[in-house]
């Protein structure tokens, strides 16, 4: 990699300095521009593919859905989008992370629109399906360019607002669903948002969102990232010097670097760092997809009409677009670690609520409400921390594979195993809830066990190079 030599005679890898002129650019319209951007993604990205619970109620009785069907609808998506993800995940530090994103966006937005045509149980698991695998990349590729081009000290506010835009559309399909619920073609009007937005996002995403200058040092292009951050510096009001191709030294030592094997991800040094992000990702997002998957169906198969299985869901999700702004604050004041413990294990209270609240009588549906609004709150809020922290475990080379890896590899488990388990149990309570209660209690140890802090370093921690002054 290319290098500038101090005054001690040390040098300085130029990733470093890149970073740290990054680093050094002050919050401003263009960050905000960026950030909402990448929400807006998030929030459409999430309105499609979070679809899964409400089609499993409100499409059964007009497409005549099956046991089968809802096996297929519940585990097939998720296991296209890992198999997908293991595919993006190869290539994606090969080929621009604004492309992989662009690609995920127009395939699942499509895909979306042909929801409102389908005619039969098979053509609408078919649909969902080729979703799942258009969507790989786009739905993990923003947190690592999120981090390779926001200054390390408001990554939080970056995690905090994409969480907050996916906690919106989550609560966004429910309230719909519920507005439409007992209108035969509801699961048809509630796909048209989602698949509309094609004709819109993509343009945004292309014309608005800058390239990672990281990615262009890292394949050999220092002009090309130099443009990048003096084009960022530019739009955010020149308020510090602009960056040269001759500070980050030999630009002809980092076009002879070669990127890193994938099998990096799994090298001495390396391997714990990877398995832990994974493991952090897999206990939060266990508890998210059973939640997201099937808590309108559970509340239902326990006993609960079907508006009340989607209002409480909904509350779920409204209390975790508070929970993740708390979260984005929380992270950077306690760390990465120590806040991914504190969303998990402080939605224990919340998760004994909805285990016991068959048991409450006439205030089953008080505490039922009560320990979703706390579930909500904290470990349905974890991912503002759980995603950055996962995406800082890798160095700028491997950091798009490692994180679209991580999730892909996490989701295997959490969003196609534990659901298509869980899916003939969802009429327990104690099976149920009691799952998700023990999930979490692991998840909660994790990082603070085997973990180490990142705090948003990302050449200071992942690449070995000593902070600077």
């Amino acid at each position: 990699m290319a290098e500038v030599r101090t005054l001690d005679g040390s040098t300085t890898p130029a990733s470093f300095v890149l970073g740290r002129k990054l680093d050094s650019i002050p919050f401003s319209g263009y960050h905000v521009l960026i950030i909402a951007v990448l929400a807006l993604v998030g929030f459409i990205e999430g309105y499609d593919l979070s679809m899964t619970n409400q089609l499993l109620v409100l499409a059964k009785a007009p497409l005549q859905l099956t046991e089968a069907d809802l096996l297929w609808l519940v585990s097939g998506p998720p296991l296209m989008l890992c198999v997908s993800g293991f595919a993006f995940s190869a290539i994606s530090d090969h080929i621009s992370r604004k492309t992989v994103m662009l690609i995920g966006v127009v395939a699942t937005t499509l895909l979306t629109l042909f929801i409102p045509f389908v005619q039969t149980a098979e053509q609408l698991i078919i649909v969902r399906l080729l979703t799942g695998l258009g969507a790989g990349g786009v739905v993990t590729v923003a947190f690592p360019i999120a981090a390779e081009l926001m200054p390390a000290q408001h990554r939080r506010t970056y995690s905090a607002v994409y969480e907050m835009a996916l906690a919106l559309s989550f609560t966004a399909v429910l309230f719909i669903a519920t507005l439409l619920a007992g209108n035969a073609y509801a699961f048809r009007f509630l796909a048209l948002p989602g698949g509309l937005a094609v004709t819109v996002v993509p343009v945004i995403v292309y014309f608005v969102l800058p390239e990672s200058a990281r990615w262009q040092l890292r394949r050999g292009r220092p002009q090309a990232a130099v443009d990048i951050v003096n084009r960022i510096i530019r739009r955010s009001g020149n308020r510090v010097p602009p960056l040269t191709v001759a500070a980050l030294g030999d630009h002809r030592e980092a076009a002879r670097e070669q990127l890193p094997p994938y099998w990096a991800l799994f090298a001495k040094g390396q391997l714990r760092w990877t398995t832990v992000g994974i493991l952090s990702s897999v206990c939060a997002g266990t508890a998210f997809q059973l939640i997201n998957n099937l808590l309108p169906k559970a509340l239902v198969d326990q006993g609960a009409a079907v508006g009340l299985g989607f209002g409480v869901a909904t509350l779920v999700y409204f209390a975790s677009i508070p929970g993740k702004g708390f979260t984005g604050f929380l992270m950077e004041i306690i760390g990465r670690r120590w806040t991914i413990a504190y969303a998990l294990a402080g939605s224990l209270p919340g998760l004994f609520l909805m285990l016991i609240a068959h048991r409450a009588g006439q205030y089953a549906t008080v505490v039922m409400v009560a320990g979703g609004l706390i579930t909500g709150f904290t470990v349905l809020s974890s991912f503002t921390a759980v995603r950055m922290y996962l995406s800082e475990q890798f160095p700028t080379a491997l950091r798009a594979r490692g994180h679209i890896f991580g999730e892909s590899f996490g989701r295997l488990f959490a969003a196609v195993l534990a659901p298509g388990l869980m899916l003939s149990h969802t009429g327990s309570p104690t099976i149920f809830f009691g799952t998700i209660f023990a999930v979490v209690a692991i998840g909660a140890f994790i990082p603070i066990a085997f973990g180490r802090e990142t705090v948003g370093q990302l050449e200071a921690v992942t690449e070995g190079v000593p902070a600077l002054a």
